[in-house]
């Protein structure tokens, strides 16, 4: 099974992007299941309905979260629908709305958020390595053939942890959050497959995503200023490409990287 995962969809151009590029990319690496990060796709913040419908047009089969999973009330249905491919982070505590993992195509995909940036998210998170147990206990005689872990934290130290932790239990662990790829792809001795950020897909000269004209102000003289979302120049377009192999462990992972111009040639980086 080939599993290709994207990075945090930022903005109307991440959007953009994904609509641009998925399509062929999902055809030539005969991709059989594409999950995306979506908890910054309407606006940066959270999703709507109707933008977690153009993903799914656009050929986004599942969509992962984190700390701005509920922004959007309208999203709640459907990540309480055990039947609609979206969810939040699991580690949220009892009583939160949502799910935070389910099955698609007979894989698992599980969402966590890190305890650093649960801090300021709109609830309190309990501890994630916890919460995995948890899950992994409670699904231990369900036959599948892959299980996806998404980890959206702040700490690379975290990112790596959870990797490390988890290696030998499940296909891959996917860290994300803070929107630059790192350069760390593996599969980890016991045959996870790894990275500690998958890194986003929106404007590439900008700040996570963000105009830098919003953002210097703010570092240099103190200003308040808000975060405007980059629209203009070349898009990227960060993913990881996991192959699974017959055990439910990961045969390879690979990270693509592109970048969409304004002639619509797109790029393929190291």
């Amino acid at each position: 099974m080939n599993i290709l995962y994207v990075g945090d969809v930022m903005g109307e151009s991440g959007i953009e992007v994904v609509e641009r590029l998925l399509p062929d990319l999902r055809s030539e690496k005969k991709v059989d299941l594409v999950i995306a990060q979506a908890e910054n796709t309407s606006h940066g913040k959270g999703i709507t309905l109707a933008d977690f419908q153009r993903l799914r047009k656009a050929g986004v089969d599942f969509c992962t979260g984190g700390n701005w999973s509920l922004h959007h009330k309208e999203i709640i249905p459907a990540l309480s629908d055990p039947a609609q491919p979206i969810i939040r982070p699991a580690n949220y505590p009892e009583g939160t709305p949502g799910l935070g993992w389910k099955y698609v195509n007979n894989v698992l995909v599980v969402s966590l958020l890190g305890q650093i940036v649960g801090k300021d998210a709109d609830k309190p998170v309990d501890n994630p390595l916890l919460a995995i147990d948890q899950i992994l206990e409670s699904q231990k005689d369900v036959e599948r053939v892959a299980t996806i872990v998404n980890f959206h934290g702040d700490y690379s130290s975290e990112k790596v942890v959870i990797g490390h932790y988890l290696d030998g239990y499940v296909t891959a662990v996917i860290g994300d959050h803070w929107h630059v790829p790192t350069a760390d792809a593996r599969v980890l001795p016991a045959g996870t497959a790894h990275i500690t950020d998958v890194g986003m897909c929106g404007v590439l000269d900008a700040s996570l995503g963000v105009e830098f004209a919003s953002v210097i102000p703010r570092w240099r003289d103190g200003q308040q200023t808000r975060n405007v979302l980059a629209t203009a120049g070349p898009r990227q377009f960060n993913a990881v490409f996991v192959k699974v192999n017959q055990n439910g462990l990961a045969e390879s992972i690979e990270s693509p990287r592109y970048v969409l111009t304004s002639d619509g040639l797109h790029t393929e980086y190291a």
